[in-house]
């Protein structure tokens, strides 16, 4: 009989927290600036120069660049491809694409990992809902990790805000993870499931949260090249993340810009309006 693996979930000191904000604030600057330079006939390695410029002119290490053998500072994926998309010169960006850019960095050996999916010019409606309502899903997955959570009230959170917004596929398989001195961390967090489930949450826990969302199936298929995850039907996906540390004063968004309090402020209205 096989024995479940005890999950090793890394507790910060106040001290480390705060590295890791540095951390993630150099992620959240250099997938603004990211943002703002995409436009139709730039490559996705364009964007990858850009951002390991940034990171390094700023005191940081760029997590992805050799991890596991793979080449870029940034994963690039664009339309059907959900998540890891190499990097390339010759993946020329198009009027009416989705461009998910997922980032990391290192600094004083902590780490910062989040992502965004951006319009490439003018998309069509339904894309720009897919954008949308993944991006609200992580705030709404965001909002649910406060201290004495359960972690899948996390996963809960995402999945009923997208299954009440329309027929879309979750992504299985791959999604948010435990981060601090290293990337990837216990423990895995899925993008859908019952709440109540799994460790409680303490202050001094980090994680990094992913909702990966397709317009049409959940099944992915991983291409040649070993890293390219993309949806088997063809059909455009989405994928925001954010790291944050859990405090006895709510969740800490380390990778956004304002650590959440402006998307945190706009959801309680929501809800308390809705």
């Amino acid at each position: 009989m096989f024995k479940r693996r005890r999950l090793m979930i890394q507790m910060k000191t106040a001290e480390q927290v705060e590295l890791m904000r540095a951390a993630g604030l150099l992620v959240g600057r250099t997938l603004e600036l990211l943002r703002g330079a995409v436009e139709p006939g730039m490559s996705t390695l364009d964007l990858d120069v850009l951002a390991e410029r940034h990171i390094r002119d700023n005191g940081g290490v760029p997590s992805f660049k050799g991890y596991h053998g793979f080449t870029g500072t940034i994963c690039a994926s664009v339309n059907e491809e959900i998540v890891h998309g190499i990097p390339r010169a010759d993946k020329i960006l198009r009027d009416g694409d989705v461009l998910s850019i997922d980032c990391g960095a290192i600094v004083e050996g902590w780490h910062g990992d989040a992502a965004i999916t951006v319009p490439v010019g003018e998309i069509t409606d339904e894309r720009q809902r897919l954008l949308e309502v993944t991006e609200a899903s992580l705030w709404r997955g965001l909002a649910a990790g406060r201290a004495g959570a359960r972690l899948t009230d996390i996963s809960h959170a995402i999945e009923a805000h997208i299954r009440s917004q329309g027929p879309y596929g979750i992504v299985e398989g791959y999604g948010g993870h435990g981060i601090g001195t290293e990337m990837h961390m216990d423990p895995l967090i899925p993008n859908h499931g019952a709440p109540g489930h799994g460790p409680v949450l303490e202050p001094g826990m980090c994680f990094a949260v992913e909702p990966m969302v397709n317009l049409g199936t959940k099944e992915t298929a991983e291409l040649d090249d070993g890293w390219t995850v993309v949806t088997t039907d063809g059909r455009a996906s989405a994928h925001f993340e954010h790291t944050f540390a859990v405090t006895e004063d709510g969740p800490r968004v380390l990778t956004a810009l304002d650590e959440g309090r402006d998307r945190f402020a706009k959801l309680g209205s929501a809800q308390q309006n809705g």
